[in-house]
């Protein structure tokens, strides 16, 4: 029923590269550095399993195959949902790797991020790069199943059962669980919460400051309400044949969660085809809903309150918690999507009270509220391959998909559902997993919000990119 938990060394081997996006990079590290010069070591490339037997493995329903592709650029398609062209060109990608040969010492000696020295690479003639890549941090733990990111810490979740925490781009602390792979990461206030392979959630808090250390404070459930829910016949519910549970814990792989601060409520969804909703303020298990007949991919909180499922059987729902004689629970309200290909990630872009939905064939389906009503909008094609996370910034959705590229899609103003796809960001050579965003940047010299976005890969990398909702096009 106990399990422990461990503080490790954070001093393990790391491969970080920098690309030349060096004057926005000023702008967010950290300022008190000082002048060691960093020498980076050649990691040694383990070989891997297929991606297709790896992802069959790991993800319920969703059978990807696997293409070669550029690495470390930046790409333009046109979406079949939008009448307008990208306005990027080819030319326009600021992302390219510099031989070690010409890479200068980096200034930022605490940081394991190496930064090669161009000259004029910010456009001295005024043309700054202002989409691509700004650095890779290269992993030996294993693949990268989660990011979360929280003010200026960026959490890392992998099948090594670590989670990282960075800070400036520096190491900054990091944890580790018993079992279980980490496949979702959500924070709180000064609780993080991981989802795991094992079907646990645990809990952690940052409670040593001196050692920068985070501690394992519960899970959820709490062990005491799991024995007193075990002593009770009537708490257990059948998982499978001759096989028996209690319904307040997830029998199977939590696959994600998602919060809503304004209730205090942290949903979960898991294979076991179920999502249970938690009080934050004593970890209670409030009730469970068993809401699709297959694994439960994706959950997310919407508008007013309104929580969407997404599962392995190609359904989206939508459901609302009313007040049912004298509890709370979750009903039905609709079904928006009912499909063949499985349906992987969900995210709300509560400003323009939009829901996507990216699915295993590689598009993105997505509604607008009209009223009390959801209409769907349309359909986004830009991956060859399956769709496997989401993320919403601004006026942008970032797409991440087994193809090993990220699509940055605007939505644009007037009506009608129109989407462009601004630019196709390559650089993984592995399927994009997670995606992850950073609060806004203001950019002064141009007056506009640029994003930082974190993507993490089956290839064991963590890529850092800087994305603009107005690319400009490089004369250079």
């Amino acid at each position: 029923m106990f399990e422990a938990s461990t503080t490790f060394n954070i001093n393990t081997t790391t491969s970080i590269v920098f690309s030349s996006n060096h004057k926005f990079l000023q702008k967010i590290m950290t300022k008190d550095m000082n002048d060691n010069t960093i020498v980076s070591q050649k990691n040694t490339v383990l070989r891997r399993q297929k991606l297709a037997l790896l992802l069959r493995s790991s993800e319920p329903n969703v059978f990807i195959t696997t293409h070669d592709q550029p690495e470390n650029t930046v790409d333009h398609r046109r979406s079949n949902a939008s009448s307008l062209s990208p306005v990027m060109s080819s030319t326009s990608s600021p992302v390219h790797f510099m031989s070690p040969i010409n890479q200068m010492p980096s200034p930022y000696t605490k940081s394991p991020w190496i930064i090669p020295y161009v000259n004029g690479v910010n456009g001295d003639d005024g043309n700054i790069l202002n989409t691509g890549l700004i650095g890779s941090l290269v992993r030996e733990e294993g693949h990268i199943y989660s990011l979360a990111s929280s003010g200026d810490l960026l959490y890392t979740g992998s099948d090594s059962k670590n989670i990282r925490v960075w800070k400036n781009f520096m190491e900054f602390s990091g944890f580790k669980s018993s079992s279980g792979l980490v496949k979702t990461i959500v924070v709180s206030g000064d609780r993080i919460f991981t989802g795991h392979q094992d079907g646990k959630i645990r809990v952690w808090k940052y409670l040593d400051k001196k050692k920068k250390g985070y501690k394992r404070v519960g899970n959820l459930p709490t062990t005491k309400d799991y024995i007193k829910s075990s002593m009770n016949p009537n708490n257990y519910i059948e998982v499978r044949r001759r096989r028996n549970v209690p319904w307040i814990k997830h029998y199977d792989a939590v696959a994600c969660m998602s919060l809503d601060e304004e209730r205090g409520l942290l949903y979960s969804g898991s294979w076991d085809k179920s999502f249970k909703v938690w009080r934050l303020s004593d970890s209670k298990c409030l009730e469970s809903v068993n809401a699709h007949d297959d694994a439960v991919n994706s959950v997310v909180v919407g508008f007013d309150g309104v929580v969407f499922t997404g599962s392995a059987n190609g359904s989206v729902k939508v459901w609302r918690r009313e007040l049912v004689g004298k509890t709370m629970k979750h009903l039905l309200v609709h079904t928006l999507l009912d499909q063949d290909s499985a349906v992987t990630s969900l995210v709300i872009n509560a400003a323009e009270d939009t829901v996507y939905a990216g699915s295993s064939d590689g598009l993105v389906n997505f509604w607008e509220r009209e009223k009390q009503t959801l209409s769907h909008g349309g359909v986004l094609r830009g991956h060859k391959l399956a769709v496997l996370c989401l993320a919403a910034a601004g006026n942008l959705l970032l797409s991440g998909s087994a193809d090993k590229s990220i699509c940055v899609w605007r939505r644009e103003g007037g009506g009608g559902g129109i989407h462009t796809c601004l630019s196709v960001l390559n650089g993984h050579t592995g399927p994009v997993k997670c995606l992850a965003v950073q609060e806004p940047v203001e950019d002064d010299d141009r007056n506009t919000q640029d994003w930082i976005v974190y993507s993490g890969s089956l290839d064991n990398s963590v890529k850092l990119w800087r994305v603009s909702e107005q690319p400009l096009i490089c004369n250079r």
